[in-house]
């Protein structure tokens, strides 16, 4: 186990330069993957890959319902998107793009509750 948790370490500091949201996903993945915990991976996993998002874009990101409070309302769509990652692992690949589309959809919508709690209105 601990040397998968440093081949997730070394995946982001040699990764660096990728996109926020593919670091994210992959870490979310990968811990969630290693389950090096009796309990709490899944919300270990979820924390750790929204730390990475904002370290990795430099800011706190504004808005109501993070990413991970949204992953907890919804569950299904997070497991499917986890499954295609694992079925990709088996084949050989690393492909977590099921993942990297649906944490860019949940941080839309955070970033839309800033606009909505601006305006009163629901955003566009």
């Amino acid at each position: 186990m601990p040397s998968e948790v440093e081949t997730l370490c070394d995946y982001v500091n040699e990764n660096w330069q990728k996109p926020a949201i593919h670091l994210a996903a992959f870490v979310l993945w990968k811990l969630n993957w290693i389950h090096p915990f009796t309990d709490g991976n899944g919300r270990t996993s979820r924390a750790l890959s929204y730390l990475v998002l904002c370290v990795r874009l430099g800011v706190h990101l504004p808005g109501t319902n993070a990413i991970p409070e949204q992953i907890a309302i919804n569950k299904s769509p997070y497991y499917e998107a986890l499954e295609k990652a694992d079925v990709a692992d088996s084949e050989g690949c690393i492909d977590v793009s099921a993942l990297e589309e649906y944490l860019s959809s949940l941080l839309a919508k955070q970033l839309l509750s800033v606009l909505e709690s601006d305006t009163g209105k629901p955003a566009k």
